[in-house]
């Protein structure tokens, strides 16, 4: 398959509405935050919630199919305390794997991002998300120790991963 990797902001609002629903369908415990609350919001607020994506320092990466087709998905944002973070990551079942090169395309583009702002890249992940925590360690990511519990049901916990660019 190819695709294409790009920014994406407010005119993608739908787009990026209907892959965040696909996020947590997928894994609920990935993205702190419900499905059954995020099918309830209205336009208004997927529209601001798109445009966080494309406001400065922020981003937002999405791979597009040649066919048009949101593949997957992942943001930044500078945090005060930790600098660069990771968020939002999410690549589909059908492309999943290093030899579909999806995740690590996003991910590349968002490492150009976070080396602009800081000398590392963090990211939370939870502890029962096995798949992604071999993709962040595959990438360079270590483990930090620091820990955090996960608001949601079914709960645990998140492990903070960085990555030193």
């Amino acid at each position: 398959m190819t695709f294409t990797t790009r920014r994406f902001g407010a005119a993608d609002w739908q787009e990026y509405r209907e892959i965040r629903l696909r996020m947590l369908a997928d894994m609920p415990i990935a993205y702190g935050e419900t499905l059954d609350h995020a099918r309830s919001l209205g336009d208004a607020e997927w529209i601001t919630r798109a445009t966080r994506n494309e406001l400065h320092p922020n981003i937002g990466l999405a791979a597009i199919s040649d066919e048009g087709a949101w593949l997957g998905v992942m943001s930044g944002f500078v945090s005060a305390h930790a600098g660069p973070m990771l968020v939002g990551v999410f690549v589909d079942r059908a492309v999943r794997g290093a030899h579909e090169g999806v995740a690590d395309a996003l991910l590349d583009g968002v490492i150009d991002w976070a080396s602009v702002f800081g000398s590392t890249l963090t990211l939370d992940v939870h502890a029962d998300n096995p798949r992604a925590i071999a993709f962040y360690r595959r990438r360079g990511f270590i483990d930090t120790g620091v820990t955090s519990d996960y608001a949601l049901p079914p709960f645990g916990t998140e492990n903070e991963m960085r990555l030193r660019l």
